[in-house]
């Protein structure tokens, strides 16, 4: 049966997609499922916003996929418009020389004023240049933070640390009540990256590799970590750690099923969290460690960042400007905030939000934003490390030979520092 379709309906539809008036650009990402949706929705919002540009999206898998699509796109000549490219890959993407227009550069040129200061600390510096230009326009943002099972807390009749001096008090009565006081997904995000970020310490040589990709050499040995994961260590050999290898959802299942007392998870999980956890839920600031000297300070992001890729007609630019201008309108961040659970980048979209009363319903929503709003640190802003994606691997590897006894904490960091620095020294050859 054929549905009538009306005349201004068709008029819309040709005009929000593609006409032969409007510049068409492209954006390659790497998200599916519901994330997907969101990107289709916000393309199709920006494409009726305007008649002048037609933005498609198009999914090129995962992370890894997308950068590495992007890449091989632009050695040939025919790369998108817009890049989607996640943390570890930033410097990837921002050293490969002529790949990339500043964002905001392309911004400026397009006759817009850019500000700086509208986006929130923490998300800030993580996709910039060393002095403060951003390169990468911030998009899917989130900060590690603690979930929290509230029956827990309250049958063992403790509070939420907000240090893990606090945390190692209460584990105790936490297991005594029957539950696993602490699982944590991505050790390499959360207790290592952030890790320097929330204790302030420095992670890599090069000003944590922002000032130059040549000679930069990690940290990782440094003392203060080596300590950390020898707490983890014995945390997890008394009961008070539960660890399920490097898989993200195999450590925050025990924690949707109400076994778990406290979580490391994403800010960016509290939606998905509503539809899985079993048990009512708060979250709470990542802890630190109150001995550490200048401990406290922000976390920074993880999630992804809009690249524009160069090599395209003043007309696109002109486009993928108009479309970040778009993105980081307070309206519109804070339509993304709430269908995905990342955190709002600007302040205005924060604000929008909070005098909407948004967060008074949805208060776990609010806490990926406060905790990187905290003071920053001289080495909270984050780290720019080429083949990072690599790098994690090796900390992955190494982290599983922790909890399985079949290294100590001191020589798997040994190891990381190691074989890391030799990637770091090859990237800083195909950077030259």
């Amino acid at each position: 049966m054929f549905r009538k379709i009306s005349i201004a309906a068709l008029t819309l539809t040709v005009s929000a997609t593609s006409s032969m008036a409007a510049t068409n650009i492209s954006w390659w990402h790497g998200m599916g499922g519901a994330n997907a949706e969101v990107i289709n929705e916000l393309s199709k919002r920006f494409n009726a916003s305007q008649q002048s540009c037609a933005l498609t999206p198009v999914s090129k898998g995962s992370y890894e996929e997308a950068l590495a699509s992007g890449i091989a796109a632009f050695r040939s000549g025919e790369q998108p418009n817009i890049l989607q490219v996640f943390d570890a890959g930033a410097a990837t993407i921002i050293n490969a020389k002529g790949a990339t227009v500043p964002a905001e550069d392309l911004i400026n040129n397009a006759g817009y004023k850019f500000d700086r200061e509208a986006f929130i600390e923490g998300v800030r510096y993580f996709y910039a240049a060393p002095d403060g230009k951003f390169v990468g326009m911030p998009f899917n943002s989130s900060a590690p933070i603690m979930y929290i099972n509230t029956e827990a807390l309250k049958k063992a009749g403790v509070e939420a640390p907000k240090t893990w001096e606090e945390f190692e008090a209460i584990a105790p009565k936490l297991k005594e009540a029957g539950y696993i006081p602490l699982t944590a997904s991505q050790l390499t995000w959360q207790f290592t990256e952030n890790f320097f970020s929330r204790q302030n310490i420095q992670f890599a040589t090069n000003n944590n590799g922002y000032d130059s990709v040549q000679d930069t050499k990690l940290n990782v040995t440094d003392p203060n970590l080596i300590m950390m994961f020898d707490k983890l260590k014995n945390w997890a050999d008394n009961g008070y750690f539960g660890f399920y290898g490097a898989g993200w959802a195999d450590n925050q299942k025990p924690f949707d099923e109400g076994k778990v007392a406290l979580w490391i998870g994403s800010s960016g999980s509290f939606g998905g969290l509503q539809k899985t956890a079993k048990m009512e839920f708060s979250a709470d600031f990542l802890p630190y460690w109150k001995a550490v000297d200048g401990a406290g300070t922000n976390t920074f992001i993880g999630g992804a960042a809009l690249f524009a890729m160069a090599g395209k007609p003043d007309a696109e630019n002109k486009c993928v400007a108009d479309f970040f201008q778009f993105l980081t309108s307070p309206e519109v961040q804070k339509y993304y905030h709430q269908a995905t659970g990342y955190v709002a980048i600007t302040k205005a979209a924060y604000e929008l939000a909070k005098s909407e009363g948004y967060y008074e319903k949805t208060p776990v929503a609010e806490v990926g934003i406060k905790q990187l709003m905290l003071p920053s640190g001289e080495w909270s802003k984050g780290y720019r490390l080429g083949f990072y994606p690599q790098i994690r691997t090796i900390m992955e590897r190494e982290y599983n030979r922790i909890f399985s006894g079949e290294t100590t904490v001191k020589q798997a960091f040994e190891t990381i520092e190691k074989e890391g620095n030799d990637l770091l020294t090859r990237f800083a050859k195909t950077a030259n």
